[in-house]
């Protein structure tokens, strides 16, 4: 019945495209176009893409050579208020460095067509619609709002980039938050360029290429004029009905996940100047980068530190102890800027006499500290989650800096951009895959950022109920490595009184009181909460009988795996266990009819396992619970046997103890 109904959505969706082919044409938007209510095949949808189309082309210029003019024309439709923000289109494009001009971006014929009195009505954008900023030193944005949109309105935009960047080309993504009905992109390659392409997502893409001869006239290193004959490949990528990116639960990046294509430059070969290899490895990507001035020459200026550095180490010996102290001083000292680079910016003097600087600036003083107290470390390149994951060796996939030190042995990763990491326990943002150490002969090494030792976060209960379902007790949580961490992190912008709002709130509205939290500072490993609890709510009366959930306000309800099938791996950012201790004392003139049974549940692999004991005698109950996810990221062929087991565990959590009046 599924295939039917498939093979029935299907043929529908392609009578619409046959049905308005012409509509596929910039300018030519129809009647039929702006009477439709809804997406012919996501109900859901706020808004849709008609269609995507770009064409990336050289245009040589004399004196000047070659110019990449990247061409987009996109027709967007509104079906829903939510959809209205589609009207605010921006481009972020390449300001001036590393010897590029800035890039140049022009917007033109961009209209809103509304159906009135049924009449078309065309809407242009003026110029004064236009909005550019500078978003950092290596980024500029321009900013258009379409006017006149409204629900049922069909937007038409049409830009054009102009730039000298021939490294890499803007990612064309096939794949929005919303439907995309058809999208193609083409690219007509000079053969003096070559490029290798990355492919992302999970839906299909159709690819096709040929050769087409050309010939140009070329400037070459002598100021001479020759022509010569050149063939160049024209290709073109493809894709139809591709359906809405959806949030789910546990991705790290969904972006990862978007179907994309990616154009990196991998060899030149000019007449005249020869063949110019720009493809790399692992290991060239980061000999490139080490041999940058603002990277590893950075790391020989250690001087500025010799005085800092004699008085923090005064009498500590041993080596642990000194990484200890240095990590704490330089996190202590330096204060992040919100600038993620490999490279730095003001450099490493300048930015400790402040004690602000990036991400690169902050963890090479770290590293120069601990060379310098004859501890070995490196710098390990890595990308953080929002960044993406770095899927090829190029020079761009990473953005950050972070620490490797080495102790009898064992590395140890350090990050002193945040305040609220700690020895071996890194930033969450931190946690994406893999990284690249770089020593100074030019070696380099894959580093696992994922973690393998499990965190824990373990709760102990102590509740004291009567008559009329009213609890009375104390609890006490105790979170280590990486649940410290991120429980540090959730909350370093929170107030006192509002934490304490949001967590009486997620915990099913109990009232807390005497709340204390206890940890060896900003940067521990462990922190420790306690507090006192009241609670009218967590116990249902009927007749007689009390009903009371085993996990009282620690009880899961929902699933977070709701989708029938899943293409992204799941991403729980570390491996954890939680334990529950939970001691019930039950009121005077009751006794305990029914619990819950034993249970051990675990996945395929050991990847998740849950347990659950309840031991009781007249007026006491003991529970003892242990949930366990003993991997950071799974791979989405465990989904159905991970969706089944969440179910499992929240069926056993809705099971009742039962109490009777005696």
């Amino acid at each position: 019945m599924k295939h039917v109904k498939a093979v029935v959505v299907l043929f529908i969706f392609l009578f619409y495209l046959k049905s308005n082919a012409q509509n596929l044409e910039y300018g030519n938007v129809s009647k039929e176009e702006l009477l439709e209510k809804v997406h012919p095949i996501d109900s859901t949808a706020a808004a849709a893409i008609i269609f995507k189309k770009a064409k990336t082309y050289f245009v040589y210029e004399r004196g000047n050579g070659f110019y990449l003019y990247h061409d987009f024309k996109i027709r967007f439709k509104v079906y829903k208020t939510k959809g209205l923000k589609w009207a605010d289109f921006s481009v972020i494009y390449l300001n001036k460095r590393e010897g590029f001009e800035e890039e140049i971006v022009k917007f033109s014929n961009c209209i809103t067509y509304n159906l009135e009195n049924g009449e078309i009505i065309v809407t242009p954008l003026r110029n004064e619609g236009n909005l550019k900023t500078n978003l950092n030193k290596y980024w500029n944005q321009t900013l258009i709002t379409m006017p006149n949109v409204k629900v049922g309105s069909v937007i038409e935009i049409n830009y054009t980039v102009k730039s000298r960047n021939n490294v890499r080309f803007p990612v064309f993504n096939f794949q929005y938050e919303i439907p995309v009905n058809y999208a193609e992109y083409q690219t007509d390659i000079p053969e003096v360029f070559i490029y290798k392409t990355l492919l992302t997502g999970y839906n299909k893409i159709e690819a096709t290429s040929k050769i087409v001869k050309e010939a140009e006239s070329f400037s070459h290193k002598y100021n001479q004029q020759s022509d010569f004959p050149y063939k160049y490949q024209m290709a073109s990528y493809k894709a139809v009905n591709i359906p809405a990116l959806k949030e789910e639960a546990y991705v790290d990046n969904i972006k990862n996940y978007r179907s994309s294509i990616q154009h990196e430059l991998e060899t030149t070969r000019f007449p005249f100047d020869g063949v110019v290899d720009y493809s790399m490895t692992w290991d060239g990507v980061a000999k490139n980068i080490f041999d940058y001035n603002s990277f590893g020459r950075e790391l020989n200026k250690d001087n500025y530190l010799d005085a800092d550095l004699k008085t923090i180490t005064t009498n500590v010996t041993n080596e642990q102890d000194k990484l200890e102290v240095i990590f704490k001083f330089v996190q202590s000292k330096m204060t992040f800027d919100g600038d993620y680079s490999i490279l730095t910016d003001k450099g490493v003097k300048k930015a400790y006499k402040e004690g602000t600087g990036n991400t690169a600036e902050i963890n090479l003083i770290l590293i120069a500290m601990l060379k310098s107290a004859g501890i070995k470390t490196n710098p390990v390149l890595i990308s953080t989650v929002d960044h993406g994951v770095p899927v090829y060796p190029n020079r761009t996939v990473f953005n950050s800096v972070i620490a490797a030190a080495e102790i009898d042995g064992k590395q140890i990763l350090l990050d002193a951009s945040n305040k609220y990491s700690s020895v071996g326990i890194l930033p969450l943002e931190d946690l994406n895959w893999t990284g690249r150490l770089i020593k100074e002969d030019g070696e380099s090494q894959e580093i696992n950022l994922v973690p393998d030792k499990n965190s824990n976060e373990n709760i102990n209960i102590v509740v004291a109920i009567d008559a009329q379902g009213k609890m009375v007790g104390q609890t006490r949580i105790r979170k280590t490595d990486y649940a410290a961490q991120s429980f540090r992190e959730q909350t370093a912008l929170l107030t006192n009184d509002k934490y304490l709002e949001k967590l009486e709130s997620d915990l099913g509205g109990i009232l807390i009181d005497d709340y204390k939290q206890v940890n060896d500072g900003a940067n521990s490993a462990t922190v420790i909460e306690s507090f006192k609890f009241t609670s009218n709510k967590h116990c249902e009366i009927i007749a007689d009988e009390i009903y009371i959930n085993p996990l009282l306000f620690f009880s899961s309800t929902q699933n977070p795996f709701v989708l029938e099938k899943r293409q992204m791996p799941i991403y729980f950012g570390y491996p954890k266990t939680e334990k529950y201790n939970i001691n019930i004392e039950i009121p005077k003139g009751y006794k305990i009819v029914s619990v819950p049974q034993p249970i051990k549940i675990s996945t395929v692999n050991s990847i998740g396992s849950f347990s659950m004991n309840i031991i009781y005698d007249n007026d006491k109950i003991q529970i003892v619970i242990a949930k366990e996810l003993n991997l950071a990221i799974v791979s989405p062929d465990f989904y159905e046997a991970l969706k089944e087991f969440f179910q499992k565990m929240i069926d056993k959590q809705k099971e009742k103890i039962v109490l009777t009046k005696i």
